[in-house]
């Protein structure tokens, strides 16, 4: 019988000469072979591997107390994996007498047991293939509307640039140039950021659901997102504002000083701390959608969460996002050369300025960079949704909820 819940097939037993409870590569003693005939011996004979000493009653296993259940919400008393539960297994289905860990149940896109790698990106395509009925509509509408706007603030906030066109502007047009260029390049991030706020948001709630199993709607994922919609904006605007605060208190010394080395200094410092905090609050949003938890209480899950870990939720984000990157880039290239010879006057336009801000121009890749982030957005959020649920798993032994919330009878319970 197995310690820990595992999943198994039934009658898989130790290999000859092991045997649970006893030292690995330990020799037991023959088992009886009945004489024929003899009127000692029962004609029907239990299994190997399951003799019992004569006159005991091998002891039943404990069973394991029920927990409540409270949803996504940190679990008291919780700080470990549950005792037994990743342990040792004897054999696995397929090879008998092996060491090996059985399959963990999977009543959704990951199974209930921490999760690799390979696991964790399966889950986040599996998710966007299986349930893009919920996933395809929210990226696709939000991508468009942020889209839109971004191509109608670029057209009517950019004229050619002064600088550009006129060799002999003077240094207030090229300031006004600038000036105009740096406020639409604002308008347009921040319009990308409360669209990816939004999608984060809703994406969240599908996912969640797609671990037990459960089909979500864009109704549904919207109706459990929105009462925690406005913290999720300020935690996301909370992290900016600390990132740029933290860059004004390193680098602004050293321009203020006009001292290069010292901004080089300030910037060499600031953008790995930068790096370090958004990694050490990168499970935040998750935390704060599942959990309803406050923007703090937030921060303070996903420090605990990431805490000696960190190198490899750096290392899985990393490849997250260059993964991104170069999907964006293949669906995006096309769409951009299209713009600049057919709209935009070609290298010569491109190189002076002018033509770029022309519709057809500014369209074209807005069409490329909705296909784009109407497929990476889902990924990278799905992501990062199920490494706060591995993180969850390894610490605070949450496949246990997981499993009763997807109602899998007796999950967790010894020899289940």
């Amino acid at each position: 019988m197995n310690d820990s819940p595992g999943w198994a097939k039934p009658g898989s037993s130790p290999s000859d000469g092991e045997r649970p409870g006893t030292e690995s590569g330990a020799q037991q003693p023959a088992e009886p072979t009945p004489p024929a005939g003899d009127p000692k011996w029962s004609a029907e004979q239990p299994p190997p591997g399951q003799w019992s000493s004569p006159g005991t009653t091998p002891p039943e296993a404990p069973q394991a107390q029920p927990q409540p259940t409270t949803g996504w919400g940190p679990q008291p008393g919780t700080g470990a994996p549950q005792t037994g539960q990743y342990g040792p297994q004897y054999g696995y289905p397929g090879a008998p007498g092996q060491w090996g860990q059985p399959p963990a149940a999977k009543p959704g896109v990951i199974p209930l047991r921490p999760l690799g790698l390979g696991e964790i990106l399966d889950g986040a395509v599996a998710t966007m293939r299986t349930h893009w009925r919920a996933v395809l509509p929210i990226t696709l509408v939000v991508a468009t509307v942020v889209q839109v706007i971004s191509v109608i603030v670029q057209k009517f906030m950019l004229d050619d640039l002064a600088f550009a066109t006129d060799p002999n502007a003077g240094p207030e047009e090229i300031f006004d140039s600038l000036g105009s260029t740096f406020a639409a390049s604002a308008v347009v991030q921040l319009i990308q950021v409360l669209g990816t706020i939004v999608v984060t948001a809703m994406l969240t709630m599908v996912f969640s659901r797609a671990v037990l199993g459960q089909h979500s709607s864009v109704s549904d994922a919207w109706r459990e997102a929105r009462p925690q919609l406005l913290r999720l904006i300020g935690l996301t605007l909370l992290m900016a504002l600390g990132a740029i605060l933290l860059g004004a208190v390193l680098i602004l010394p050293g321009v203020l000083a006009e001292s290069v080395g010292l901004a080089v200094l300030g910037f060499a410092v600031w953008l790995p701390l930068l790096v370090w905090l958004g990694i050490k609050f990168t499970l935040a949003s998750p935390a704060l959608m599942l959990e309803k938890s406050t923007v703090i209480k937030a921060f303070a899950r996903s420090s605990k969460l990431v805490k000696d870990t960190w190198w490899r939720i750096f290392g899985i984000t990393l490849l997250t996002t260059v993964i991104a990157f170069f999907i964006s880039g293949m669906i995006v290239a096309p769409f951009q050369i299209i713009s600049l010879f057919a709209f935009s006057g070609g290298l010569d336009a491109m190189a002076d300025g002018s033509g770029m801000n022309s519709w057809g121009a500014l369209i074209a890749p807005a069409i490329g960079l909705i296909i784009a982030q109407t497929i990476v957005m889902p990924f990278q959020s799905g992501v990062t949704v199920l490494l706060y649920v591995d993180q969850r798993i390894r610490r605070e032994g949450l496949d246990l909820e997981l499993a009763r919330a997807a109602g899998l009878q007796n999950y967790g319970t010894t020899g289940g």
